[in-house]
């Protein structure tokens, strides 16, 4: 009997991936309270791509279309927000 199951593979990338999602918050929060403002650091951002994968691989596995959908977009998101500071990075140094 193998040791890690088909199933428990995608419930401990699902797991993992909802963790990852959390640590943003977490990230921010820290940020914030040391800047004693609200702000939001890249880290936020790489968190939510990572967490954001691993939670849309997951909900394909489900086949979870609301999960999908609301993923998917959450990434693209992301995805632009840090094309935005990568962007504005090389605009100032430019």
């Amino acid at each position: 009997m193998p040791l890690i199951t088909h199933e428990t593979l995608w419930l401990s990338i699902g797991m993992i991936g909802q963790a990852m999602f959390s640590m943003r918050f977490v990230v921010q929060w820290i940020a914030s309270e040391k800047a004693k403002k609200s702000i939001i650091p890249n880290l936020f951002w790489y968190f939510s791509i990572a967490g954001g994968s691993l939670l849309l691989a997951y909900s394909v596995y489900r086949q979870d279309p609301i999960f999908i959908l609301g993923q998917s977009m959450g990434l693209f998101v992301y995805l632009r927000n840090l094309y935005l500071i990568v962007s504005d990075k090389h605009a100032v140094s430019a």
